[in-house]
Order: C-alpha cells, then sequence, then structure tokens
C-alpha cells in the first residue's frame, strides 16, 4: 500500500497538470491564512468566489445569473492573452509583447467600428478581423526579428509595447469628436453584444467574444497538437539546432509563432473594446490583459485546455473582487492569490531537478545491485 502511494505521489510530481492543481490549491490555502492574519472570516472569501461562479448566494438564498455572465466576460481577454503568450512558448519564445498586440487589436477594431459601413453582422466580424490581423503583424514584426537577426523578443516586445500604446493614444485623439478619455459611441452593428447571451445572464456584458475565445482554444489545440506545422513548432521550442537539423526551416516556424500569437492577442483587444464598451477608449495606461495572459499560459502549462481552465481561474479572481469587499474581506487578497499561483509554479522547476535527482539515484543503486 504504502509503495503504491509513494508511486503515485512521484507520478503526480511528474506531471505538470497535477503540480498546477496542487499550485492552485496552496496559493488558496496561503490566502486563506491571510485572511485569519488580518482579522476577517476566511468564509466570505469563498462565498465570494462561490457567488462569482454560480450566482447563488448562499447567505441570502438568491440567485443571480448575471454574475455568471460578467466571470465569463473577465475571462474572455485573460484566455486570449493566455494563449497568445502559451503559442510563442510552444516555440521557445517569450512573448511579454501580448499587451502591445492586444493595443494595436483594440485601436484597429475601434477605427473599423467608426469608420466601416454599419453592415449588421458584416461590421463586426470585419473589425474582428482587421483586429486579429493587428495583432498578428504587431507579433510577426518580432518573430521575424528573431527569426532573421536574432533580436531578444523580450527587448523587441518591450519597445513595441511602448510604441503601440502611444500611437494608440495619438491615432485615437485624432478621430473628430474625440477627447482625452473616449472615441464618439460605436454603430450598434460593430458592437459584439448577444440578446441571447445577455437574457441569459439577466443583462450582464458577456458578448459574442465568448464564442471568440472558445473558438481560439479549438484552433489553438488543432494547430499545435494534430497539424504538421503544430509538430514543427513544438521542436522548434524543444531544440532548435535539432529542428534545423531535421529539415524544419526554423524561420519561418519562429515568425509564424509570433504571428498566431499576436493574432489571439489582437482578437483579446477586439473583445474588451467591442464587447465591453459601446464608444472607443483613448487609453490612459496599460489594461495589463496581455501581462496578465503570461500567469495564465503558465498556470495552464501552455497546452489549450490548461489555458482555458487558467484563465478562467483568473477571471474568477478578478469579478470575484466587488463581493469580497461586500463581505469586508479585502479586495486586494485576489491579487495576492494570483500572484502566489504565478509564483509558486516556479515550483515546477524544483520539482523536476528533484525528479531528475532521484532518477539518477535509482539508477546508480540498480547499477551497484548489479555489479553484486
Amino acid at each position: 500500500m504504502k509503495k503504491n502511494t509513494t508511486s503515485f505521489i512521484y507520478k503526480a510530481l511528474a506531471s505538470d497538470a497535477y503540480v498546477s492543481i496542487f499550485v492552485v490549491i496552496l496559493g488558496f490555502l496561503l490566502g486563506t491564512i491571510l485572511v485569519v492574519i488580518v482579522g476577517k472570516n476566511p468564509a466570505g472569501m469563498y462565498q465570494a468566489m462561490l457567488q462569482t461562479l454560480t450566482g447563488l448566494d448562499i447567505t441570502r438564498g438568491v440567485w443571480n445569473s448575471r454574475y455568471i455572465g460578467e466571470w465569463l466576460t473577465a475571462s474572455v481577454p485573460l484566455i486570449l492573452c493566455g494563449l497568445s503568450m502559451g503559442f510563442a512558448a510552444r516555440t521557445g519564445l517569450f512573448n511579454i509583447g501580448a499587451e502591445g498586440q492586444y493595443i494595436m487589436g483594440l485601436t484597429v477594431a475601434q477605427f473599423v467600428a467608426l469608420y466601416f459601413p454599419a453592415v449588421p453582422f458584416l461590421h463586426w466580424l470585419v473589425a474582428l478581423l482587421a483586429a486579429g490581423l493587428a495583432g498578428a503583424l504587431w507579433g510577426g514584426i518580432v518573430g521575424w526579428m528573431k527569426a532573421k537577426f536574432s533580436v531578444s523578443e523580450v527587448v523587441a516586445t518591450i519597445m513595441l509595447n511602448y510604441i503601440a500604446f502611444f500611437f494608440s493614444r495619438w491615432a485615437s485623439m485624432q478621430i473628430p469628436g474625440a477627447n482625452t478619455y473616449k472615441t464618439p459611441n460605436f454603430p450598434e452593428t460593430a458592437r459584439l453584444s448577444s440578446p441571447l447571451l445577455e437574457m441569459l445572464t439577466n443583462g450582464s456584458r458577456l458578448n459574442r467574444g465568448l464564442w471568440v475565445a472558445l473558438f481560439c482554444v479549438l484552433i489553438y489545440w488543432f494547430v499545435i497538437e494534430k497539424t504538421k506545422l503544430g509538430f514543427e513548432l513544438r521542436a522548434t521550442g524543444l531544440n532548435k539546432e535539432a529542428a534545423r537539423y531535421a529539415g524544419i526551416k526554423v524561420t519561418r516556424s519562429v515568425t509564424t509563432s509570433m504571428l498566431f500569437a499576436g493574432m489571439f492577442a489582437g482578437l483579446a483587444g477586439a473583445a474588451v473594446a467591442l464587447g465591453s464598451f459601446n464608444y472607443g477608449r483613448v487609453l490612459a495606461g496599460y489594461d495589463n490583459y496581455g501581462f496578465n495572459g503570461i500567469a495564465v499560459a503558465l498556470v495552464g502549462n501552455s497546452t489549450a485546455g490548461g489555458t482555458l481552465a487558467s484563465g478562467l481561474l483568473f477571471g474568477m479572481l478578478a469579478s470575484a473582487q466587488p463581493l469580497m469587499q461586500s463581505r469586508q474581506i479585502p479586495k486586494e487578497i485576489t491579487w495576492i492569490i494570483s500572484g502566489l499561483v504565478v509564483v509558486l509554479i516556479s515550483l515546477r522547476a524544483g520539482v523536476k531537478m528533484f525528479l531528475d535527482w532521484r532518477a539518477r539515484k535509482l539508477a546508480k543503486e540498480l547499477k551497484e545491485a548489479n555489479h553484486e
């Protein structure tokens, strides 16, 4: 029995998925301890989370699906930006530029919303496609420079984040009727609002961006796991020189990876711009979805399903903040939990070192036993 238990533990430690689940649980436990330390009842924190996930307020016995809708709305850009970071990571790249790609998608979506003919269905569809293309081009620039000239993608994406932000501010303020805060309102045909989803979630902001995110999760999974292109991308991420020796065009793989990564982030920008607002925004600062997407991808192990689950988790924590405040729980606790989960995910590297050490030890013992 003891041997079977030990074997299961080691198998679980070897699984990135199990480690991520363990890290999330540990993060919540530490968050609970912090709530107790500040003199609050942690039950309020979990009641707020339960209400966010199910819409049920167990203290009053009231159910409202609006909370579910707002949770899903907050999760959409996190999922898409997590896919952006994860896709690049599968090719051995660190895409810290999802924020800039998100901004470019948001900006282009707003311009299409304001200037494209107000044709039902076609209007928001063109805005979405244009946003995805803008994000892809912004990411593709980095991929091409990395592949062609070995430019650090970290430095390049950081610089392009600044360029995207200030370009967005300047361009948005050139729109007639715009001020330092907002542009004129969008035509209704440009918005991603869905009467069906709004009805099902009691008037929440949930919109067609949900279907965009789910479709992108499927695209991510299919491309990475089921296509020749995905195999080449993964091989490049594992070892560029071995991939090149095997005949894989590494330059093309790196550029393609960043094109896909940028597209996902650009669509996140469109989902926020056209789903959560009825006017164009003149950004005063980063929305931080791109940066939070890094955490989403890390916790989700850069897989399609893992990123989806991780995005829903971080979206739940963000949406639960107002409910926690109403229960006298500091809203900052959700960000502390998120931070703890990201920090603790680094345990994965330590676990792998331990497993490697154990494997070497067992091999040595087996070798010595054979000699005897």
